[in-house]
């Protein structure tokens, strides 16, 4: 339509001339509807293509699927350290709850709102994690006096819960380690003091997991820690570990550092892409709403 009165315009504008009267009005009003129609030629093939990518999109959403079930049993722990892990259960569920909410729902629903909150978490966590390493590098011997008053306190409370039981026996037949830095650290526990107010059947023993075991049995024997600690020191390494678990991670780590450092860097590599995957899909759905003002 405004091609047709710009042409209009323009012949009317040639008769104008050729009959000598004033054109200026008639130059300005086609001036301006040639460059209306041109500035909307050029808006239309700017935005004309602009869409967004199902595969950002879903791939965005497939992550945070994935990221969602992410989530550890850690509800096989019901009291560490004095703290009950429930909190910490519901602390961490809700956190992975909102986060895989907030994917999910503004990968499908293409909200800006949605994917920038869970663009920003991601590296708010990222960052969090790299300070806590750096901090654990530089800090060492305060974090291994956090984790011996963690293991000790846990030792006092070994009887008393069966989940975390089954986590100190786990921990302790892994490493091959008995206490936080000897079998002594037992002395801790009620059932294992060795002091003569103690009437238990498993008195100045250890957990049957501080036990070398024996290729020959099948059967775990669960009461081999019985009286151990009675006998000599220098006999203790003939049927239990004497080395503590403290000492027992400190010599795994430099023999797996490369492990660590791979799962530190695929986690990484993780959270980066889910960081690319939002912040590409939040730029299609930008430009596709830029098109539409025009």
């Amino acid at each position: 339509m405004r091609e047709m009165i710009g042409s209009f315009l323009e012949s009317t504008y040639e008769q104008v001339l050729g009959r000598g009267f004033n054109a200026e009005p008639v130059i300005s009003l086609v001036t301006h509807l040639s460059a209306d129609s041109a500035s909307q030629k050029m808006h239309y093939y700017r935005y004309s293509n602009a869409k967004v990518s199902c595969w950002y999109k879903y791939l965005l959403f497939s992550y945070n699927i994935i990221f969602w079930g992410v989530l550890s049993d850690l509800t096989k722990v019901t009291r560490m350290h004095g703290i009950d892990p429930v909190v910490l259960v519901l602390m961490v569920g809700v956190v992975m709850f909102t986060l895989g909410f907030a994917g999910c729902v503004g990968a499908l629903r293409e909200n800006i709102c949605l994917l920038n909150f869970f663009c920003g978490t991601i590296v708010l966590i990222f960052f969090l994690e790299l300070a806590v390493a750096v901090l654990a590098f530089l800090f060492q011997d305060w974090v291994r006096d956090r984790f011996r008053e963690f293991f000790e306190s846990n030792i006092k409370s070994y009887r008393d819960d069966i989940d975390l039981q089954n986590l100190i026996d786990s921990l302790q037949k892994a490493n091959q380690c008995c206490g936080a830095y000897g079998p002594e650290d037992w002395d801790l526990n009620v059932y294992f003091n060795c002091s003569g107010a103690s009437y238990s059947r498993e008195k100045c023993g250890v957990p049957f997991s501080c036990c070398v075991p024996d290729p020959a049995q099948k059967v775990v024997n669960t009461q081999c820690g019985y009286d151990v600690r009675i006998q000599l020191k220098s006999k203790w390494d003939e049927s239990i570990f004497t080395k503590g678990c403290i000492q027992a991670l400190e010599s795994w780590l430099p023999r797996n550092i490369y492990i660590v450092a791979g799962v530190f860097i695929a986690i990484s590599l993780l959270q980066i892409f889910g960081i690319f995957l939002a912040r590409t899909l939040i730029s299609d759905i930008e430009a596709v709403k830029a098109g539409h003002h025009f």
